[in-house]
Order: structure tokens, then sequence, then C-alpha cells
């Protein structure tokens, strides 16, 4: 019985070796050229009026891009390796699941879309460009909810975004 266990330990371990290098989110399929970003303060272009989300969902993605990637931040524009550009092109807050009973929303869905342009400042190319959207379900009613479905919906986009710079190459 003893060595049973034994056995199993030592292939746990042996497993566990093989595996420690198979998942990595360095970064390391940015492309070596890439040292340095500029990720300017976002657009609100939504019609929604929520420009007060801009510099928070640009702060959120900078702190990710800092820790999360091999690529420094820098503040100009003209000397960034590669630039991330941003415009937030749609909010709404709309009801998402309706009471069978009063036909009224039992809960509300934030929706926060941002339109981001990526580009390789070093080889003068277009890196990616598309429309990232975030959401978040909650109670009606409650504002503390609300706030939080909205941090969650830029937190999703700002996730998805690092995802695309650390992953996307062609």
């Amino acid at each position: 019985m003893r060595h049973t266990g034994l056995k199993a330990v030592l292939l746990l371990s042996f497993i566990a070796t093989l595996l420690q290098g198979c998942y990595s989110f360095s970064g390391g399929s940015v492309p070596s050229h890439l040292k340095t970003i500029a990720v300017p303060v976002f657009q609100d272009r939504s019609r929604a009026g929520v420009a007060q989300f801009r510099a928070e969902l640009t702060r959120r993605l900078t702190e990710k891009i800092e820790s999360q990637s091999p690529l420094r931040m820098t503040p100009s524009r003209a000397t960034a390796d590669c630039l991330l550009e941003g415009t937030i092109v749609s909010f709404s807050d709309e009801p998402s699941q309706l009471s069978s009973t009063t036909e009224r929303a039992l809960t509300n869905r934030i929706t926060i879309s941002v339109a981001a342009l990526m580009q390789d400042r070093v080889k003068k190319t277009v890196l990616f460009e598309r429309t990232f959207t975030g959401f978040a379900d909650y109670p009606v009613g409650s504002f503390p909810a609300q706030q939080d479905a909205i941090s969650r919906s830029l937190e999703m986009i700002a996730t998805d975004m690092l995802d695309s710079i650390v992953s996307d190459w062609r």
C-alpha cells in the first residue's frame, strides 16, 4: 500500500513539472521588437455621456499591461513602439430578466462596447482593430450593484484587450 502512494506522489510530481512550462501568460508571443506601448486615455462617443468610464478603463488596461506583459508603458506616442487607442462606442443599461407575473424587470444588463486599434509603430502596421464588449447583470433598483456591474464590464473589456495584445499576433 505504501509503495502505491509513493508511486502516485512521484507521478503527480512528474506531471506538475511537465505542465509547469506548458502554459505561460508572460507575453512570450509579443514580437521582440516591441518594447514600449502608449495608451492614451480612451475617447467616449457612446451618446450615453459615460466619459467618467474612459479614464477608469484606461487605468485598468495599463495596470494589466504593466503587470502581465513584457511591454513597458510610455506616455509618449512619438517614441512608443506600439500605440493602442480606444473609443467607448456604446453603453446600455437595459432589462435582462423580466418577472413572469408582473412583466417588470428583475435584472438589468450593463453592456459597454469599445473600438480599439493597435499599431506597430516600428513596422508601421496595424496589429489589430476590433470591438471589445463587456457586460454584467445586476438587480434592478440597486445603485451599488449597478456600479459593480459597470466595474465588472470594464474589467472584462480590459482583460480581453490584454489577451489580444499578448496573443493575437498574425
